[in-house]
């Protein structure tokens, strides 16, 4: 047996269980013996990605969640969608900043 995580957060609320899984279990396994989508409905491990410590699991560089075999103190964090373009958010972000500016300038 080893000990590994498997994490989740949302805005209001983050949880990591801790849990020790038999050798040759892999990430999508160590999901499912967490039972961390009880907690969370939203959480769909089809469309959501999983990662090992920020190394996204994309099948590309590194195995799918369902490939990668865990090592003892891996954390296996599921990753929410984004829900608005980094771009989009950078725009957003300048445009309150220069709308501010403007207001104090007025000022």
């Amino acid at each position: 047996m080893i000990p590994v995580e498997v994490a989740y957060a949302t805005p209001g609320k983050q949880l990591i269980v801790a849990l020790q899984v038999p050798l040759g279990t892999t990430a999508h396994e160590a999901i499912a013996m967490s039972n961390i989508a009880d907690e969370f409905p939203a959480i769909n491990l089809s469309q959501d990605p999983v990662g090992i410590f920020s190394k996204t699991l994309d099948g590309k560089t590194r195995p799918t969640a369902r490939g990668y075999v865990l090592q003892s103190h891996d954390r296996v964090e599921i990753y929410r969608p984004l829900t608005l373009d980094p771009k989009q958010a950078r725009r957003q972000r300048a445009l309150a900043a220069q709308e501010k500016a403007q207001e104090k300038a007025k000022e």
